[in-house]
């Protein structure tokens, strides 16, 4: 007899085709079939539990079914659930916007929806390319993106994407970009934080600009954190370099802080901890705390000013049928007041703390390299053959769950990165798992 995860496995393999996933490998890769979720756990069919280690890809920011979210939901439900945002506006879109402009000092005051990461980032190239058209330079027709960099997977976002499995397929169909190189600090000297690594990078960016600043629209990056290479951590000096460089040769500066923005490396935003300003910040992810699908592209008056024009042909003609949707937009600010009401910012730089400290284990196994925290967010790679990062990512996920614990590592490198709701004793619970499943895949 099947068990009830088993029957609703067989059902999803005939019917859904899931993302990010070589189907056929779901023949011995059993799909995780979730029924409900509470806090940091998420609870499959057969009422096995899973601690939600990689909050939903990145996502769940403060658990699943948070009453705070979800009755905001609720309550937007009976009021409105859906206007078009073309010629009509709504409480909840207005109020959001002004809120997270407040949180740039006023200084990203406008405020363009989309539906998820790549759509914002489709979003800002689209909005970069178009101001140089309507300001008389519509030769600034291409991108700068770094090394390893990965910006999502429609056509605009791959182009600006540097990671092979993502562009191979589709690199007929690809604008390519400059590639700047990346500030990753692994391959030098620890001592300084990855600092020189930073200005050497900041460096080769600038020769590239020297060259091509008058062809360029802009430099775009995931500030402090380079997620999908690998969790790239680097010191914020280069983002200070990379404002600096941008106003030299005038050219935008888009920050896909997708991943790596709602606090999650130790600052609302990462790019505070540079203390400067992008031409665009891109936001999605947890912007709703996991619930509904929303992004956000935040700009300048001087941008937008550039688009304020009797000519419809001059405005930005872009849009998504979902575009700021209230009730993603209740959750969204459902999810900023959490923020606000809970000081999470200082909790999760205690919580860090205490987490760093208890994967000290971890830190000092003998295959383990660079292990590297920031914020809410660690990473470390495991030494291996080169044939062995193929199976090891699906090798490590169902290890992890015979342990309780979803997580789904990026070839040889296993990262973390749990809600803000996790305790110190579930911390402490899911440190000691991490260390028992390195343990049981590449022994001692």
């Amino acid at each position: 007899m099947t068990s009830a995860s088993e029957q609703w496995m067989a059902r999803s393999l005939k019917s859904v085709w899931h993302p990010c996933s070589q189907m056929k490998h779901h023949e011995t890769l059993p799909l995780l079939a979730i029924k409900s979720g509470q806090g940091v756990w998420l609870n499959d069919q057969d009422g096995n539990r899973y601690f939600d280690a990689i909050s939903s890809w990145w996502t769940n920011l403060f658990g699943h079914t948070n009453p705070t979210i979800g009755d905001a939901i609720k309550k937007q439900l009976d009021t409105l659930e859906h206007a078009m945002l073309a010629g009509c506006t709504h409480e909840p879109v207005v109020e959001l916007s002004e809120r997270l402009s407040e949180l740039t000092g006023g200084r990203l005051g406008h405020c363009f929806y989309g539906s998820d990461g790549a759509s914002a980032i489709e979003i800002a190239l689209k909005m970069s390319f178009h101001y140089w058209k309507n300001t008389g330079n519509p030769e600034k027709q291409a991108f700068i993106c770094l090394e390893h960099s990965y910006h999502g997977e429609t056509i605009g976002a791959m182009s600006v994407t540097d990671v092979a499995i993502f562009r191979d397929a589709y690199a007929p169909l690809i604008r390519n970009a400059y590639l700047a190189p990346s500030p990753d600090p692994r391959s030098g000297a620890s001592e300084d934080g990855g600092k020189e690594a930073a200005l050497a990078a900041a460096d080769g960016l600038e020769k590239i600009l020297k060259e091509k600043s008058g062809t360029v629209a802009a430099v775009i990056l995931e500030p402090l954190v380079q997620c999908a290479a690998g969790f790239i951590m680097y010191h914020p000096v280069y983002l200070k370099r990379v404002r600096e460089l941008c106003d030299r040769y005038r050219v935008h500066m888009i920050a896909d802080e997708i991943a790596v923005g709602m606090g999650r490396t130790g600052s609302f935003f990462a790019c505070d901890q540079a203390d400067i300003r992008p031409d665009f910040l891109c936001l999605s992810k947890g912007i709703t705390g996991g619930y509904l699908p929303l992004s956000v592209v935040m700009t300048t008056d001087t941008i937008y000013r550039a688009f304020y024009d009797d000519a419809v042909t001059r405005g930005f003609l872009h849009s998504h049928s979902y575009t700021g949707n209230p009730l993603a937009c209740r959750a969204a600010l459902a999810t900023l007041d959490l923020f606000e009401r809970n000081d999470v910012i200082a909790r999760n730089r205690r919580l860090s703390s205490v987490m760093t400290q208890l994967l000290e284990p971890i830190r000092q196994h003998g295959k383990v390299r660079h292990f590297r925290n920031k914020g809410m967010l660690w990473a470390f790679d495991v030494e291996m053959q080169e044939e062995e990062v193929v199976t090891f990512p699906r090798r490590f996920f169902q290890v992890a769950l015979r342990h309780e614990v979803l997580m789904r590592p990026i070839g040889n490198t296993v990262y973390l990165m749990p809600p803000y709701v996790t305790t110190e004793k579930e911390a402490a619970w899911l440190a000691e798992r991490v260390g028992m499943v390195l343990q049981e895949v590449i022994g001692a």
